[in-house]
């Protein structure tokens, strides 16, 4: 497969997945994952997220940049590493506002605590199984009883 065609994969993979895992690194030099929202879904590298400014995440992110983000969902796995950032700038987060982001936020886009991060793709893993996850099991109970490697889709992508 294509470096174009690996990397479209992560952007297909990614169209699926709405809820991610955001790794941080702690004070003590510890990962600290916790769920985050993506709120754009075309993929050009970046992923944005609406986050509470006076959060440990952001913290922890003033303090070092390096960040992972996964997803998982019905048989595929998506791997992100890279960098974020707080990023201010009002236009964007009112673009990207929702109604659900109300229930963190009634104060609407202006509240003080509302902020924007972006996270900056360097690489990615993905694992996916053809046809979901019923797929997946019925392929897992295939391998336990052939004996043969589980099938799927695997690929390391620089992005």
């Amino acid at each position: 497969m294509s470096h174009d065609d690996q990397h479209a994969k992560v952007a297909e993979l990614l169209k699926e997945h709405r809820f991610a895992m955001f790794s941080t690194i702690d004070e003590r030099g510890q990962l600290v994952g916790r769920p985050f929202t993506v709120q754009e879904r075309e993929f050009d590298g970046d992923l944005w997220f609406i986050v509470a400014l006076g959060s440990p995440a952001v913290a922890q992110l003033r303090a070092d940049a390096r960040v992972g983000v996964t997803f998982s969902k019905n048989g595929s796995w998506l791997s992100l590493t890279g960098t974020a950032a707080v990023v201010d700038d009002h236009a964007k987060l009112e673009e990207l506002w929702s109604a659900g982001v109300e229930a963190w936020f009634p104060d609407g886009p202006s509240d003080p605590n509302a902020g924007l991060v972006r996270f900056e793709a360097a690489g990615a893993e993905y694992w996916d199984s053809p046809g979901g996850g019923i797929s997946t099991a019925f392929s897992f109970v295939k391998s336990k009883i052939t004996g043969e490697r589980m099938e799927g889709d695997n690929a390391k992508v620089d992005l």
